[in-house]
């Protein structure tokens, strides 16, 4: 039975994705949950698995189209049946005005494709183990070029010795933990793709992610009534408490001890106070969410991406610090999924990171708060009438005032500052 593969949505806000890579030509077998293609949102670039076993019969969406979520992209003949390929002179695009292939019905209402999408492609044939290239996809070369992987070193589980995500994800775990070569280096440092410039200016399209990042990002100016207000925080005894404690915390739990745990539990108790900071907006309707989903923003190196740390308010520190340390290492990879970018509810930016005393960042839709950390720096300031040299912290928050006022987002601010400045949750 026809089965049809339909763009995904990976988050709440993300309306469009684009297909930037088929790993199965026309006619190609494919097994369920096997990669299909590679898309990219402004949250996310992801390998989409099939989402069933049999034959490639059609492919609806060319690579770098850009097409609604939920849209059908391609069908799968699931009964296995040989599939019918055309010749490369009878792949066609149909004529302006052409009925498309028929497609089987589907129940979203944005499954309509122009006749221009519906394209047939003339299958390929498998490369040859005799060429002696390695058989991988993009998404596979990233996860090896940033985990420093000779993929000659992975045993291909695909056909013809094709080396899949799960292979090298695999051969990861077992290096990591002892069982071939070295532990694995730390993620490199973000940098800027270097710009060849052959004439006075150069100019350089966009990637995908890029656009839709441009395109939500106004969208939420012209959405929410951004606010802005920032704090100095006291970091002293948040500083000493990680210093004592980092190497054993990495010793015991085999992750590193960092700051944002820290930020992320100060904002999970000051929301307990201040529910209306985890909410939404829906017309004339305020919305105020259960759990406290904390979306962590990473950046990439063409973009940005935020995974989202599920029910952070059930979790203790050693909890949010191993969920911290997973999604970041996990987006760097390309290997979350759509359940990791969705459902957030609060986000925690850290421009910090990278220097920045404090952003007043844009409110992610359809949240309405989101807090800036900058960097941790001593600086003087006075206590008990005397300078005194201090750990300290600026922290923004950019909030909706459609539904939040001033006075409680400073109660909120005020919130987070007392628990940092007074920190006394054991880490350990």
């Amino acid at each position: 039975m026809p089965t049809n593969v339909i763009m995904p949505q990976m988050g709440e806000s993300v309306a469009e994705g684009t297909i930037t890579k088929w790993y199965k030509k026309l006619g190609e077998r494919v097994d369920r949950d096997e990669a299909l293609f590679e898309i990219s949102t402004d949250k996310v670039d992801a390998e989409i698995p099939s989402p069933a076993a049999g034959v490639l019969t059609l492919i609806l969406v060319k690579e770098n189209e850009t097409v609604a979520v939920n849209t059908v992209v391609a069908v799968i003949d699931g009964e296995g049946a040989a599939a019918v390929v055309p010749a490369p002179e009878e792949a066609v695009v149909p004529k302006p005005g052409a009925a498309p292939p028929a497609v089987p019905p589907t129940p979203s209402p944005a499954a309509g494709l122009s006749a221009a999408s519906a394209v047939a492609r003339p299958a390929a044939f498998p490369e040859s183990a005799e060429t002696g290239e390695l058989r991988t996809s993009p998404l596979v070369r990233r996860i090896a070029r940033e985990h420093h992987v000779d993929l000659g070193q992975v045993k291909g589980s695909g056909l013809g010795g094709r080396v899949s995500k799960k292979d090298i994800l695999d051969f990861i775990e077992r290096r990591s933990a002892g069982g071939a070569g070295a532990a694995a280096p730390e993620a490199p440092q973000v940098t800027a793709a270097p710009v060849i410039f052959t004439g006075p200016t150069q100019v350089v399209p966009m990637t995908p992610m890029r656009r839709q990042i441009a395109e939500h990002m106004v969208t939420s100016k012209r959405t929410s009534a951004h606010v802005y207000t920032v704090v100095e925080a006291e970091m002293t005894r948040v500083v000493a408490t990680r210093e004592r404690c980092k190497e054993e915390f990495e010793r015991h739990h085999g992750i590193k001890l960092t700051f944002t745990p820290f930020f992320i539990r100060a904002c999970v108790e000051a929301i307990r106070e201040l529910p209306i900071i985890n909410s939404s907006v829906d017309g004339t309707n305020i919305i105020y969410k259960r759990d406290v989903n904390i979306g962590i923003a990473v950046a990439l190196e063409n973009g940005l991406i935020v995974p989202v740390i599920k029910r952070a308010d059930e979790k203790n520190f050693l909890g949010i610090a191993r969920a911290v340390q997973d999604l970041a290492d996990r987006a760097r990879a390309k290997r979350l999924s759509v359940e990791d970018v969705q459902g957030g509810t609060f986000t925690i930016t850290n421009p910090g990171g990278f220097g920045g005393l404090f952003g007043l960042p844009i409110i992610p839709q359809p949240q309405v708060a989101i807090l800036g950390v900058g960097a941790i720096e001593k600086r003087p300031v006075v206590r008990d009438d005397a300078i005194a040299i201090r750990h300290m912290v600026y922290l923004s928050i950019s909030y909706d005032h459609r539904v939040i006022d001033g006075a409680v987002a400073e109660q909120f601010m005020g919130k987070i500052k007392k628990i940092l400045e007074n920190w006394d949750e054991a880490v350990l």
